[in-house]
């Protein structure tokens, strides 16, 4: 009977064969994770590797956890490669991974979903936090690689279709570990500028590696808290980024987001053009309206005007004038030659006439007409009056006819 060893010993030996057996110094393990825990402050990864015949306990320390793009969930089927050693200790064996991928799914693929559910979650792709573009900005802001051909594109849009705004451009890194920082601090610094009015935040083609800078969390949060709308132009159509959820706008190229954010400056012209003549048959008619109704007031205003009261009183004054001369010159006719047909009847019943017939008039000394031959005395002193003179007497003798009873 071999002699007893210690607990000790015996697991100092498993690690001793474990370790020298080299089908399990790199070892690929494929199963499903259970009781994964993070631990925070060592930022290592603690789980249990199964499948439904068998388990492994599994350790990943924080210098390969945290180059893992995703986040390890329970339930998630993973390969993993590693070594498998004893922890002495214990007495336990497991699976040391070095590294950890999705079974059946890449692991970027798997990262960018993880992370594109998380800040759909927290309201970042919320439809209504999204600005409309200005219609015509007059500064743009890039955020792009100050080398890359994005930039070209970009610029020769813009010069082309709206050569009156302004660019500012932003360098960046657009790819590898400093990436995302730069973009970020770009996008924020864009933001606070007070200067643009839209910013185009993007880069050419590449593969899910080249672009992974934009499915960064604090890339998309700059740009979710960005003063003025963000338009993303990363890669090709085919292309997504968490970017492009959480723009304003995204454009399928950055040669696109050019367009989109800048007006055709020559449809700008046939505007303001057709605008223009527009306008001038407004004000035409305008006018022809305006001199209608003014020489309406005007007409009004002279037919109101002391002027023409004056005048049209002076016309009517006239008129009465004429009219009163008229009626002077008819009535003075009138009267004429009534005068005349009056005088004609005095002249036929004048004294005068009867004297000329060889009749007289005698009168007293009191110029009293004597009517009969006793209203005087004799030695009164009468006047007889002739046609053509006066006789003046003294009466010596009066004597009256008898009256008839």
């Amino acid at each position: 009977m071999n002699e007893a060893i210690t607990v000790s010993a015996l697991n100092r030996y498993l690690k001793v064969k474990f370790s020298s057996d080299p089908n399990l110094s790199s070892i690929s393990v494929q199963g499903e994770i259970s009781n994964f825990k993070h631990h925070i402050k060592s930022g290592h990864f603690y789980f249990t590797l199964k499948d439904e015949f068998g388990a492994i306990r599994a350790v990943m320390f924080k210098s390969n956890a945290s180059r893992v793009p995703f986040v390890p969930e329970d339930g998630m089927k993973v390969i993993v490669r590693g070594s498998v050693q004893v922890y002495e200790r214990d007495g336990i064996y497991q699976i040391y991974c070095e590294t950890m991928v999705p079974d059946g799914i890449g692991a970027l693929y798997l990262a960018f979903e993880q992370r594109k559910k998380k800040l759909e979650a927290a309201g970042l792709f919320d439809p209504a936090h999204k600005r409309p573009l200005p219609a015509y900005p007059q500064c743009i802001g890039i955020v792009t690689s100050k080398t890359g051909a994005a930039l070209q594109d970009i610029l020769n849009i813009l010069r082309r279709r709206y050569p009156i705004a302004r660019v500012l451009l932003f360098p960046v890194l657009v790819q590898g570990e400093s990436a995302p920082q730069s973009i970020a601090a770009a996008i924020r610094e864009a933001s606070d500028c007070g200067q643009i009015d839209v910013m185009i935040v993007g880069r050419g083609g590449g593969s899910m590696e080249d672009l992974w800078a934009f499915n960064d969390e604090n890339v998309a949060y700059a740009a979710y808290e960005s003063r003025v709308p963000v338009i993303s132009a990363v890669g090709h159509e085919v292309d997504f980024t968490i970017l492009d959820f959480v723009a304003d706008l995204r454009a399928p190229t950055p040669s696109a987001a050019a367009e989109l954010c800048s007006p055709d400056i020559m449809k700008i012209r046939e505007r303001i053009a057709f605008l223009n003549t527009q306008l001038l048959r407004l004000l035409h008619n305008e006018m022809i309206k305006k001199e209608q109704k003014l020489s309406v007031v005007q007409t009004k205003l002279l037919s109101l005007s002391p002027q023409e009261k004056i005048k049209a009183g002076e016309q009517s004054l006239s008129m009465l004038q004429k009219r009163l001369s008229m009626a002077a010159v008819r009535r003075y006719q009138s009267q004429s030659e009534r005068l005349s047909s009056v005088a004609r009847t005095l002249e036929a019943v004048s004294p005068l006439k009867v004297l000329a017939r060889g009749y007289s008039i005698t009168m007293m000394e009191q110029n009293e007409v004597l009517f009969s031959a006793g209203e005087v005395l004799p030695g009164a002193r009468i006047r007889t009056i002739l046609s053509d003179g006066e006789l003046f007497s003294i009466v010596q003798e009066t004597k009256q006819k008898a009256v008839k009873s």
